[in-house]
């Protein structure tokens, strides 16, 4: 009948994603969208200003023009869709840099090495490179680099939905463990000017966080500190502020860095954790193949509601709320006990 969905088209479709992904991650690397900010352009001429070969550029495009990223016009012309509008590096939510991280060589290997994973339980990245994923980028800032662009163009949107969620008001000192270069602390201290942030992650990792602080207006209210989370985290904070921090870990790990929070809080503070929350059977996909994600990556995974409850009893705290936004991402509270 018309209008029912055809199981072997629509499977075949889900098989083949992989090439879309790549083409995707082509696009987002040589800048495509950027060059087409100001209008439409010829496929010779995006080749000509991206420096590589025009022909099987034209061919990335028109097949990107068939999934709607860009559109195709006349004369080998090509425009931006909505969609694509969301590669550009200057985007409210960009999804370019993500794109460009995914289809890196190491990323897109590991994933490929998935079977090795389920067969055995081990981390198919470090099966295939010898050395726990941060090891291994910290040898290699250059990875490092475009890691750190996605997790922050990831957590522009994250930090938006956070803030419109949950109330950070009552909070005078936020200390962000494994922030990054600090989009999310920003977005909290943009939004209470009364507050005061502290910026926590590998000194390697903080060093590029000035221009993000100060982009937002609240590098004048934010400390940053470099260390471990494994040792310790800075002191009297009355929130500590987790976002996707514990699922990269296992739940021995992830207690270990949740023990060093509890150290710190101050007396009536809070930890929240931000975090994917796996849903119940037959729905929610974004959670369930980040899951599988961290399977391959990082060993780590992504827990329901339970396992966070159980996660946080084991470190100290009671879980008191899970608090959705309108992201995959909930807000769970954590108070201490």
């Amino acid at each position: 009948m018309m209008g029912e969905q055809n199981p072997h088209a629509e499977l075949m479709r889900l098989v083949n994603g992989y090439q879309v992904s790549q083409a995707i991650h082509v696009a987002a690397t040589l800048g495509i969208a950027d060059f087409l900010g100001d209008g439409p352009r010829t496929s010779d001429d995006l080749a000509a200003a991206a420096g590589v070969h025009a022909p099987s550029l034209h061919r990335v495009l028109r097949a990107l023009a068939a999934v709607g990223v860009v559109r195709e016009e006349a004369d080998r012309r090509f425009s931006l869709t909505p969609m694509g509008q969301c590669l550009r590096s200057n985007a409210d939510r960009p999804v370019g840099p993500w794109a460009e991280y995914v289809g890196r060589p190491y990323h897109w290997l590991s994933w490929g090495d998935l079977l090795h994973a389920v067969r055995t339980g081990e981390s198919a990245f470090r099966r295939l490179h010898g050395a726990d994923l941060w090891e291994w980028r910290e040898r290699r800032p250059e990875e490092g680099a475009v890691f750190d662009r996605a997790m922050t163009a990831l957590s522009l949107r994250v930090a938006e939905a956070a803030v419109a969620a949950y109330d950070f008001s009552r909070f005078r000192r936020v200390v962000d463990v494994g922030g990054g270069h600090g989009a999310i602390l920003a977005a909290v201290l943009a939004a209470h000017p009364a507050a005061r942030g502290v910026l926590f992650d590998q000194p390697g990792v903080v060093a590029g966080a000035e221009a993000v602080l100060r982009g937002a207006g609240v590098a004048d209210r934010c400390e940053v500190v470099g260390g471990s989370f494994f040792e310790a985290v800075p002191g009297g904070g009355d929130a500590y502020l987790l976002k996707a921090i514990l699922h990269d870990w296992d739940d021995a790990e992830a207690e270990a860095i949740l023990r060093n929070c509890r150290r710190a809080v101050a007396r009536g503070g809070a930890l929240l954790v931000l975090e994917r929350v796996v849903a119940p059977p037959n729905v929610d996909p974004v959670t369930k193949f980040s899951d599988l994600n961290m399977m391959v990556m990082t060993g780590g995974r992504e827990r329901a509601e339970a396992e966070f409850a159980t996660l946080l009893a084991a470190a100290g705290f009671r879980m008191a709320a899970v608090v959705r936004t309108e992201t995959p991402f909930s807000v769970i509270e954590g108070v201490p006990i």
